[in-house]
């Protein structure tokens, strides 16, 4: 069993603190919407694996130089590193992290001009862009972690609140044992599971502790 911590949208005092070592969590998962420095609190203090993807109040998140330009930052040009430091952005890619393989898609429908917004048709061409990845990978996933819930699945009845259409389909092809997300702050309000197949749809803020078995065989797929 692999222990996770997942976090999102709200910076929660009871692990933002050194205490947090005693949750022993194999690696942490950011659902957006939180300070680069509280994942990078995270990150050092618990010294495990962290991945996030951004949500629509975070920053564009910037990739590693590559090419000349990169060349020029390994040999002495200064460039500032890539934030958050010490974790992974999984956003539209598959990431293998403490046995676990984890599928990312980050953001929140448009609602204005801000970062890490998309239409359904633009996230829906994300969505088609990961489930190609996936399948080079071997298909399944043990995790799908989203900024949005998907559309009619835990989502909000306001426009900024929606879910994603496309992320359905993800489910159904990737068949994640879980599918874990931010945006939709619960104010006191439960915040049921739902169930769709053999996924879990589980809203995590401001963070959850879970046991999470990895369905995938040693070759890749699910077993």
């Amino acid at each position: 069993m692999v222990r996770v911590l997942v976090v999102a949208d709200e910076i929660s005092p009871v692990i933002h603190d050194a205490g947090v070592r005693r949750l022993r969590p194999d690696v942490v998962l950011g659902a957006g919407d939180l300070p680069w420095d509280y994942l990078e609190f995270l990150s050092s203090m618990l010294d495990v694996p962290v991945v996030f993807v951004p949500g629509n109040h975070d920053p564009a998140v910037e990739a590693p130089l590559s090419g000349f330009r990169g060349w020029l930052t390994s040999n002495g040009l200064p460039q500032e590193d890539p934030r958050p430091l010490g974790g992974v952005n999984a956003d539209e890619s598959v990431v293998d992290v403490a046995g676990l393989r984890i599928a990312g898609l980050g953001g929140s429908i448009r609602y204005n001009d801000g970062p890490n917004q998309y239409t359904q048709d633009e996230f829906a061409k994300r969505a088609k862009r990961l489930m190609k990845i996936a399948a080079k990978r071997g298909g399944g996933v043990d995790v799908l972690l989203t900024h949005s819930p998907p559309r009619g699945l835990g989502d909000g009845d306001d426009p900024p609140h929606h879910g994603f259409e496309a992320l359905h389909e993800v489910i159904e092809t990737l068949r994640p044992t879980w599918h874990l997300h931010g945006h939709i702050h619960p104010f006191g309000q439960p915040q049921p599971d739902r169930v769709v197949g053999g996924t879990t749809i589980r809203n995590v803020v401001p963070y959850k502790l879970l046991e999470i078995e990895s369905a995938l065989d040693p070759v890749g797929g699910h077993g």
